[in-house]
């Protein structure tokens, strides 16, 4: 389906479905796609069908409609369109274009045969042995196919500098290294256009080692506002008397500078910043005999090319913190509407009970008042299950080991269950192991985690005659394994639902399931160094196995724990 994503501006992450149209967009919540953006008109812009393809309408607004740069009136959509409305930027895209041929079928990877022309594997390079190979050249070799191999190991550095790290700050830093490593800069610094006021803002600031400079780096504003609006690189090989810029503009000259090179980062929808390096003269020193200069063309080119993978690989990354941002706000709404509906029931049975207890005051009958009070007690353990499965989940936490008796954990669950077993007629029995020792786990979480288990196999018997939960622990010393076994012959899981009951918000038992009890379950087990494997057969059961490496307690510590003398008094 075709969409717009949003990848700036207040509503970054945000995805319009372009199903039913038209789709207008501006400040009022009249318009399908509502744009929290001041610049943008309340109704600024519309997408219609037009003969099978999109086409997008401004509709009169104040601020105008831009595609990839340029100002609209009515524009045909295409894969890839950046969209412009105020300060909100959108990208178009088409799922169902058609635009590129799948190879699929025309492609076939045969495996080895005797007539295949004895293929081999001659040359394996690794990424990093690629830039040592490009820059190792003979001695015979021309100035010309040096200078030439020079730059392709500067831009193939530079490409693996933007595929390595998603962190700009980093990645602009780095660029700027390898700038001053190849040519003989003494200041540099890039910028990037603030999104919310279009200003330029400095990122990443170098100075050339040895080189003395006493007073910040101020950056002239004509060669900046020259780039921003020609949006072409600039080389000056002595601004002082250069002619494109005001001579009634001072700026250049009293900030000392005698050469310098400022390139936009020109990405495919835009300038999203600029790569600035110069020269210094000091004040009071520009009368001293001149110098050779230090940049040239060459510089500047290879400077608009490295300025261009940088402004890709800040795209990238802005387009993947949206992306993060849309799953982050698809996950929130989701969490929020599935609590919301588990709430609304437990609330509704709370509502149902404390009718039952009124109305049984009301009419002096015990009966009815204690059937109500069961209703509200039940539904107070299910928020309560709730809430510390909502923190268990959440919570990033490590185990908190002492010596317990994991039999004695796993019989407080099995007692504490008894009475839901009773009320679902199921039998829930326990076989603890002789002779366990004293291993070192949580036991709170553990407790936890058991008990989600075990109340879900009671749960898969409810509706089966007989219905029966066996729960047994068992001691591996030669494996250093402890496995607590939760075995029902309920229904069981369907072998596609296996894959999915780990997933949070994955229920199979409706009104009354959170989806929260396994994920939290198989949680706490992994934080202990252990996980969960569940094996299920269906109309026959299914049991869970819950194992943890079995850690017995340092020896001396414990005996000095449970055996220390009481302290005599003095």
């Amino acid at each position: 389906m075709a969409t717009l994503f949003v990848m700036q501006g207040r509503d970054r992450g945000k995805r319009f479905e372009l199903g039913d149209l038209p789709l207008s967009m501006g400040r009022e919540s009249g318009n399908r796609a509502q744009l929290q953006d001041n610049e943008v008109s309340r109704r600024h812009a519309e997408v219609r069908k037009v003969d099978g393809g999109f086409v997008l309408f401004d509709l009169g607004s104040s601020n105008g409609t831009f595609v990839n740069a340029q100002q609209v009136s009515e524009h045909k959509l295409s894969t890839g369109d950046r969209l412009q409305l105020g300060r909100t930027m959108m990208v178009f895209s088409d799922d169902d274009s058609g635009s590129l041929n799948s190879l699929v079928h025309e492609v076939n990877i045969v495996t080895h045969t005797a007539d295949d022309g004895g293929s081999r594997i001659v040359r394996s390079v690794r990424p990093d042995e690629a830039a040592g190979d490009l820059s190792a050249g003979g001695s015979a070799e021309s100035p010309w196919l040096a200078r030439a191999r020079s730059n392709l190991q500067i831009m193939y550095r530079t490409a693996l500098a933007v595929s390595h790290t998603l962190d700009i700050d980093q990645l602009l830093q780095r660029i700027l290294e390898m700038i001053f490593e190849w040519v003989e800069a003494d200041r540099g610094c890039v910028m990037m256009i603030d999104h919310e006021t279009g200003e330029l803002t400095p990122i990443a600031s170098r100075n050339r080692r040895g080189v003395k400079v006493d007073e910040r780096l101020a950056i002239s504003r004509t060669i900046l506002d020259f780039v921003m609006d020609h949006k072409e690189g600039v080389l000056t090989s002595d601004a002082r008397d250069d002619s494109r810029w005001d001579a009634t503009d001072g700026s250049i000259v009293t900030l000392g500078v005698r050469e310098a090179i400022c390139v936009p980062l020109q990405g495919r929808y835009g300038i999203v910043g600029v790569i600035y390096i110069d020269t210094y003269t000091p004040p009071g020193k520009s009368l001293e005999r001149r110098i050779g200069n230090r940049f040239s063309e060459e510089h500047l080119k290879l400077m608009v090319a490295i300025g261009h993978q940088a402004a890709l690989a800040v795209e990238d990354t802005s387009y993947y913190s949206a992306m993060v941002q849309a799953e982050r706000l698809a996950a929130m709404g989701q969490t929020i509407a599935t609590l919301s509906h588990h709430i609304k029931n437990i609330l509704q049975g709370i509502r149902g009970g404390s009718f039952l207890i009124e109305e049984g005051l009301r009419v002096t009958d015990n009966d009815v008042v204690r059937k109500g009070w069961r209703i509200v007690e039940k539904n107070q353990e299910r928020i309560s299950n709730l809430v510390m499965d909502m923190l268990t989940f959440s919570k990033q936490r490590e185990p908190d080991p002492v010596a317990a008796d994991m039999n004695e954990c796993v019989s407080d669950v099995v007692e504490l269950m008894q009475t839901r077993a009773h009320e679902a007629e199921v039998e829930l029995l326990f076989h603890p192991f002789e002779g366990l020792p004293l291993l070192m786990a949580d036991p709170d979480l553990l407790h936890r985690a058991i008990l989600n288990v075990v109340t879900n196999a009671i749960d898969a018997c409810e509706k089966q005659p007989g219905g029966k939960v066996e729960v047994s622990v068992t001691y591996l010393p030669s494996e250093k394994l402890l496995r607590i076994a939760v075995a029902d012959n309920g229904e069981g899981i369907q072998p596609d639902d296996i894959k999915k009951i780990f997933s949070v918000f994955e229920s199979r038992k409706g009104a009354r399931g959170t989806g929260l009890g396994l994920p939290v379950s198989q949680k706490i087990l992994r934080e202990h160094g252990g996980d969960v494997r569940v094996e299920s057969t269906v109309g026959a059961g299914s049991t869970f196995y819950l194992e943890i490496p079995a850690h017995l307690p340092d020896a001396s510590k414990t005996s000095n724990t449970l055996f220390s003398p009481p302290e005599m008094p003095q």
